[in-house]
Formats: structure tokens, C-alpha cells, sequence
């Protein structure tokens, strides 16, 4: 595969302050430059791919020193939206993870949230684009992002680019009268590559889920939750013809034993399992799941074969637990030590 690499996205500030000192006292409040599909983009530059980014802020001496940042990670950012007034924030007080109730939103009225499809020239944005990759982030802030997410992918299957996409769930940006399973489908059919987990799935896309999977605990089987992954994969692959691949992580917190991580890939008709990895303490949750689908894609791309490529992406997710901040910084080499050693740090 050849040309870029395209991300699309909110690009955000995530304020994290630390709950357990007097971060207020101290006027000590840390931040990091991320957003999901940013993340992505970060991931595959750093690994030496063409990757390229698009999203939307004011144009400021803030957002300027930005778009600096951004283009010493060598990512291209030609068509960035230089428009509306304001930069979506978030806060996530340290050691807090984004699926619970620890985040806080400050994204209403942002230059993304506010773009409309008139705003999007798709001839200029897939130009020398080979693979789109969004999540569900885009088409949980309003209707008019999940036209645009549409438009999108419409554009991209008429020119026949790879489309992947993170079925990321956010409970709190889904504020708009419709459910994500009102909204995902008709996106989810234009995916090569779909991301995510069983729950998500079944939330966001309508497929089945085990009863024993739908009760609250912390604990499971991993032989059920790889045969939920493989039933998920089939259905999803069932109902949308062009997916080809359908990739699950799976992340459990245990007082304990601390974390653990595994995932699948389905394809082909075969269901690739990950080796477990097993830490007694992680220093960050943000991103993880991100740097999987960046692992996800380095692999596809580069075309390593299906094992290659989960387990790249597997050691590059559960290496990003490691690193205090929104993206990983781990090379391409540091990776591949991480398959080699295991869970050993």
C-alpha cells in the first residue's frame, strides 16, 4: 500500500490536574496536545509512515505554536481548518479514565464542533490519500459531524480508500437526540477495518452479546470473551460486506493483580488471539486504544501478515500504558523489544 495516511478529528487539550496534591494552591495544572484520531496520526509518524491530519481550531498564537508542534512530529497538516474561536478542551484528573465519569467536556462551540459539510472540500483533502481513519468520537458531537463523517466516507469509497474505524464511546457527547446505534451503522458500512471491543460493538452496531458478558463484573474467562470476539466479528463482518478485518482489545483492572491486556484480529475466516500482558501499575490509560489502531494500521500498511500486525499492535498498546501523555513515543524498534521481552519492562 502507498500514499498518505489521513486522521480526522477534534484535536483537543487535555487538562489533567492532580487530585491528590493542591493543584490549585500549587497553580500546577499539566495538559497534553491528543484527541483520539490525533493520537493515531502522532503513532504512525513517529513509525516513519505518511501520516496526515485534519481537523479544526482557531487560528491564534496558541493554536500557531500548535501547528509547529505538530509539524516537528512530521505530520502533514496542509489542509488543517483555520477557522471558529475556540479549541476544544477536556479535563481528566490524573490516574481517571476517559470511558467513566471521571472526564469533564469543554468542547461545546469549538471550531471542529461547529464545521459544516459546506466547509469540506473533499477533492483537496483525498488528495494522494490511500487510507481514512475516524471514530466514533466524530459522529457523537451533532448531526452535522456525522453528515460530514458521511460525506466522508462516501468520498473515500467512490475513490476506493481504505477506511478504518475506532468504535470509541463516549456516553457524555452523545447529547444530541440520537443514540449511537441510530447513527454508527450506516458509518460502520463503509469500514474495512473496524476497532473496538464486544461491548461497543453490541452498543453502537446492534450485534449480539452473550448474556453472561451483559453483567457487571470484573472478572471473565478469556476462553468467553474469545469466542464473543470471534461471534462479534462474524456478525459485524455479516452485516457489512466491506469489512474485512474486525479487531477487539480487552482491558481489566484488577486490585489485585493490576492490569490486564489482550486482543484479537478476525479475518480471512480465522480469529488471531494476542498474548496476554499482565502489570502491576500502569502510569497512563489515555491512549492505549489508540496506539492499537495506529499498531493496527503500521501492520496493514506495511503489510507484515496478520500476526505480525497484532502483535505490533498489541506490544505498541500495552507499551503506551507506560508513557505520560496523550501519544506513545515509542519507535518502531522499542516495539518490537517489547514483543520480544513480553510483559517485562
Amino acid at each position: 500500500m502507498n500514499g498518505k495516511i489521513l486522521s480526522f478529528g477534534e484535536i483537543l487539550l487535555r487538562i489533567c490536574p492532580d487530585l491528590s496534591n493542591d493543584w490549585v494552591e500549587s497553580g500546577s495544572l499539566p495538559f497534553f496536545v491528543g484527541g483520539a484520531e490525533l493520537n493515531v496520526a502522532s503513532a504512525l509518524a513517529l513509525w516513519g509512515l505518511p501520516s496526515a491530519y485534519l481537523s479544526a481550531m482557531p487560528q491564534n498564537d496558541v493554536t500557531g505554536s500548535i501547528l509547529a508542534y505538530l509539524r516537528n512530529k512530521h505530520i502533514e497538516i496542509d489542509n488543517m481548518l483555520l477557522q471558529g474561536d475556540r479549541l476544544g478542551l477536556y479535563y481528566l484528573p490524573k490516574g481517571k479514565d476517559l470511558k467513566h465519569a471521571g472526564v469533564i467536556y469543554d468542547r461545546a462551540n469549538s471550531s471542529f464542533a461547529n464545521l459544516q459539510p459546506s466547509d469540506m472540500d473533499w477533492d483537496v483533502i483525498f488528495d494522494g490519500v490511500s487510507w481514512f481513519h475516524f471514530s466514533a468520537i466524530c459522529p457523537a458531537i451533532s448531526q452535522d459531524m456525522a453528515n460530514i463523517c458521511l460525506d466522508a466516507l462516501k468520498e473515500a469509497s467512490h475513490r476506493g480508500i481504505f477506511v478504518s474505524l475506532d468504535l470509541n464511546y463516549r456516553s457524555k457527547l452523545w447529547k444530541y437526540g440520537k443514540e449511537p446505534i441510530a447513527v454508527m451503522p450506516e458509518l460502520a458500512a463503509y469500514a474495512d477495518l473496524i476497532m473496538g471491543n464486544v461491548w461497543a460493538a453490541q452498543q453502537m452496531l446492534g450485534t449480539a452479546l452473550y448474556p453472561e458478558l451483559r453483567e457487571s463484573q470484573s472478572s471473565y474467562p478469556r476462553t468467553l470473551l474469545t469466542e464473543q470476539a470471534r461471534e462479534t466479528s462474524v456478525e459485524l463482518m455479516s452485516k457489512f460486506e466491506k469489512c474485512s478485518f474486525v479487531a477487539n482489545t480487552f482491558r481489566f483492572d484488577y486490585l489485585e493483580k493490576g492490569i490486564q491486556y489482550f486482543t484479537t484480529i478476525f479475518a480471512e475466516g480465522q480469529l488471531l488471539q494476542s498474548d496476554d500482558y499482565v502489570a502491576p501499575e500502569i502510569v497512563d490509560k489515555v491512549g492505549s486504544g489508540d496506539c492499537f489502531m495506529a499498531g493496527l494500521i503500521y501492520g496493514l500498511y506495511q503489510q507484515i501478515g496478520l500476526h505480525g500486525t497484532l502483535d505490533f499492535a498489541t506490544a505498541a498498546a500495552f507499551d503506551k500504558l507506560f508513557i505520560p501523555s496523550d501519544a506513545t513515543h515509542s519507535k518502531v524498534a522499542d516495539i518490537q523489544k517489547r514483543i520480544e521481552n513480553g510483559q517485562k519492562k
